[in-house]
């Protein structure tokens, strides 16, 4: 069994942004070795969250637009009160889910027809990083 971590370092331009890993994934997986396999994914920051989606733009702005409708991000909330202006960015991670672990295949994502895997960041403008464990053979 082999098995290898990355870690990808991220420092978004906006407090809210979607960026595309699956390259950097791929990537990984070829230094890895291994040639069938999982990979997890693991944004390592609790505003922040790892999906598995379609790359189209209007997709990803439906999410954001109802993200704000269900947890409006600048609403009152009480962990705010801490002097923190994130809450709602804690419980957006929570509803689109934190992490994804996917099938490596002759030494690729197993992904199907559209599926791309993307970084949500919902606190950026500042260091963060998301690891990437690797396991199989």
């Amino acid at each position: 069994m082999k098995s290898k971590t990355v870690y990808l370092t991220f420092n978004t331009k906006n407090k809210i942004e979607i960026v595309r890993i699956t390259d950097q994934v791929n990537e990984a997986i070829a230094a890895s070795g291994v040639k069938e396999g999982l990979v997890l994914l693991n944004p390592m920051h609790i505003t922040a969250a790892v999906i598995v989606n379609d790359d189209e733009s209007g997709l990803h702005s439906d999410y954001l637009r109802i993200l704000e409708q269900l947890v409006p991000y600048r609403a009152d909330y009480r962990h705010n009160d801490t002097g923190e202006d994130n809450a709602a960015s804690h419980i957006w991670r929570q509803l689109i889910g934190h992490q994804v672990v996917m099938a490596i295949t002759n030494g690729h994502l197993d992904l199907g027809t559209w599926e791309q895997i993307f970084y949500f960041e919902f606190d950026g403008q500042r260091n963060k990083r998301v690891l990437v464990k690797i396991i199989g053979e």
